[in-house]
C-alpha cells in the first residue's frame, strides 16, 4: 500500500517563505512524476509544479521565479520551496505522485494548508 505524507504548511506573512515536503512509503518500482497541486474553496484543483524522474520540471505561470520543486529519490520525497509568497498563494496544497507498482497509478497526499497573510 502506497502512502504519501505531507508536511510543512502553515501561516506566513506576504513576502515570506515556506517549504513543503511529501514522502512516499510502501512497495513500488519507481516514482515517475512528483508534483504539487493546490485548491481554494469553490475552485478546481490546479497544478503548481511537477518534476519527472529525469529532473524535467514544469511550473504554473503564477509561481514561476518564486517556487522551486525538487526531489530526493533516495528518500522518495518531493519538496516545494515557496519564496516571496503572496496572499493569492493561500490554498490547500496536495502532493501528487505517479508511481509504478508495477502498474502506473496516481496517488495523493492528505493536503496541507498554506495561509499567506497580507
Amino acid at each position: 500500500q502506497v502512502q504519501l505524507v505531507e508536511s510543512g504548511g502553515g501561516l506566513v506573512q506576504a513576502g515570506g517563505s515556506l517549504r513543503l515536503s511529501c514522502a512516499a512509503s510502501g512497495s513500488f518500482f519507481n516514482i515517475d512524476v512528483m508534483g504539487w497541486y493546490r485548491q481554494t474553496p469553490g475552485k478546481q484543483r490546479e497544478l503548481v509544479a511537477f518534476i519527472t524522474d529525469n529532473d524535467i520540471t514544469n511550473y504554473a505561470d503564477s509561481v514561476k521565479g518564486r517556487f522551486a520543486i525538487s526531489r530526493d529519490n533516495a528518500k522518495n520525497t518531493v519538496y516545494l520551496q515557496m519564496n516571496n509568497l503572496k496572499s493569492e498563494d493561500t490554498a490547500v496544497y496536495y502532493c501528487n505522485m505517479m508511481i509504478r507498482t508495477p502498474d502506473r497509478n496516481t496517488y495523493w497526499g492528505q493536503g496541507t494548508q498554506v495561509t499567506v497573510s497580507s
